[in-house]
């Protein structure tokens, strides 16, 4: 077999694959947006506030909940017990308490 059979074959197979993924992300989005819609009826129907973005600590579960030392409990100098920690930033009203929000 050439290299250049081969090269071509490939190409073909890759460009096959990749319309499928396309024609599955089409097909994902319809999906996505009738549970999108189930979930906000849910919401409403049950009154739900904030979402839980992580489920490890309290102050990355609910961070409009939480203050600056929460993730300092134990000390000031001590490291981060929650790998989420170091993903998230705290609220701008808690960093910036003195920008009005309007």
């Amino acid at each position: 077999m050439r290299r250049s059979t081969f090269m071509i074959g490939t190409g073909v197979v890759l460009a096959a694959i990749a319309l499928l993924l396309l024609v599955n992300a089409g097909v994902g989005a319809e999906r996505a947006t009738i549970a999108d819609a189930r979930t906000g009826s849910l919401v409403a129907t049950l009154g739900l506030t904030d979402l839980a973005l992580f489920t490890e600590a309290s102050y990355t579960r609910h961070p409009s909940l939480t203050d600056l030392n929460t993730p300092f409990q134990d000390s000031p100098l001590s490291f981060e017990h929650f790998p989420t920690g170091s993903l998230m930033q705290p609220p701008a009203s808690l960093v910036h308490p003195h920008v009005a929000k309007y």
